[in-house]
């Protein structure tokens, strides 16, 4: 494991080097290219018969549970590194939009898109089942905040629009893992797909996770009111994430949902009024820190990981019709809110268009497409997930900043230089 780790981390650091000295993309961005153009050289070797340096990196990569990875172990930093900035008085402002997005809006998209998933791939001759059409939804329709949070920073969007977007992200990936988790035991035949069984669920994993992130965030902000030191401040933030995280996988309640709550309560009640200036400083760096290097390393690997999912032409043109419809998708479900309560929430001209594109795919879909059982159905869904985020983080991702000129005529202050 060590060897692995040293692997992953110093080819990394090299990628962001490079990155940095001469193609000056967004870190993130730039190192999962970069990531991508190696895999695809060991192909091109692979191809001319030099089959050692592929068989090596396949070999290594395939050490890697990127599904636990991510959904177990960086998951909780990430989500809780970006709670922890996000104005709370400022978020309720936006929480029926967000609420709504994050929720009915998650449900609304795994039906709209497992639907058309479903024609889509009968007409391309890729058998996959109806319910698992409805899995690919639900694991398709969550915007990743991990991906969000690594790209919006730097792409200048408006403090408003950027909060919604990251407030919606961080929440509706918990809303999502709840409908994959349902959705898959019924395509498996292992549970009942009924709203009864559907509301406990929610309530136990969504309450329960809201309930855990309350009560490890409040603990945390007495013992931080207790002392002035800030090195032991900033050891209880990462306790409350690895220990609460722990914990909510024990209790079989989301995770994530208790780290964005935990997150939130600690980077404003306590960051008020539990902290120092100094501890303040030395929090905000550490977590700052935790969250780049997290995030690369995050898509170093999404760009590696191209060395073991099987391609087919089919995939690539399903992959072209459901982006399309993802797109078709989000624009609906945010255009009739934006429309109907433009002037009670405060949206403004264009907010539709962007909050559509910059609701970006990353590696939450793919962690848990690769949770999905062995067989056909599972590659050809993991390879069109692959795809679409591979898509929106490279076109979307880059692009971004470009449409909110477009859109607003100008490049306003983000939230993160204000």
């Amino acid at each position: 494991m060590l060897e692995l780790i040293a692997i992953i981390v110093s080819l990394t650091a090299i990628l962001a080097w490079f990155n940095h000295q001469y193609i000056h993309l967004p870190t993130t961005i730039g190192v999962m290219a970069i990531a991508l153009a190696l895999s695809g050289g060991l192909h091109g070797l692979a191809w001319l018969g030099f089959t050692a340096i592929e068989d090596q990196a396949e070999a290594l990569l395939s050490r890697i549970d990127f599904n636990q990875l991510l959904m177990d172990g960086m998951l909780s930093l990430l989500l809780f590194a970006g709670a922890l900035h996000i104005d709370l008085d400022r978020l309720r402002r936006y929480r029926w939009s967000i609420g709504f997005l994050a929720t009915l809006g998650v449900v609304i998209s795994t039906l709209a898109i497992g639907s058309a998933a479903y024609y889509l791939f009968g007409a391309l001759g890729l058998s996959v089942p109806w319910m698992y059409c409805l899995v690919f939804g639900a694991l398709i329709s969550p915007t990743d905040p991990i991906a969000v949070l690594g790209i919006l920073r730097k792409a200048n969007a408006p403090a408003d629009l950027e909060l919604r977007i990251v407030g919606e992200s961080l929440f509706n990936d918990g809303v999502a893992v709840v409908v994959f988790t349902l959705l898959l035991g019924a395509a498996m035949g292992d549970e009942a797909l009924t709203f009864t069984h559907a509301g406990k669920l929610f309530l136990q994993e969504a309450g329960g996770g809201i309930l855990l992130g309350l009560a490890i965030g409040t603990l945390a902000y007495w013992l931080m009111r207790s002392i002035d030191e800030y090195r032991i401040e900033v050891l209880i933030s990462l306790a409350v994430v690895l220990g609460g995280y722990s914990l909510a996988l024990h209790l079989h309640i989301s995770g994530p949902i208790a780290m964005v709550v935990a997150g939130l309560l600690i980077g404003n009640k306590a960051r008020q009024s539990a902290m120092s200036d100094t501890t303040r400083e030395h929090l905000d760096a550490f977590w700052e820190l935790i969250d780049e290097i997290l995030n690369t390393l995050l898509f170093v690997l999404i760009g590696l990981e191209v060395l073991l999912i099987p391609f087919e032409l089919a995939h690539l043109w399903a992959c072209a019709g459901l982006i399309v419809v993802i797109l078709a998708v989000r624009f609906t479900t945010i255009g009739v809110p934006v429309m109907l309560l433009r002037d009670q929430l405060g949206f403004r001209h264009g907010s539709a268009r962007i909050l559509t594109w910059g609701g970006l795919r990353g590696g939450i879909s793919v962690a848990l497409a690769l949770a999905l059982p062995d067989g056909e159905t599972r590659d050809t869904l993991l390879t069109v997930t692959y795809l679409i985020v591979l898509f929106s983080i490279l076109v979307q991702g880059l692009s971004i900043g470009r449409v909110v000129v477009w859109l607003l005529g100008q490049a306003p202050q983000s939230a993160a230089q204000r």
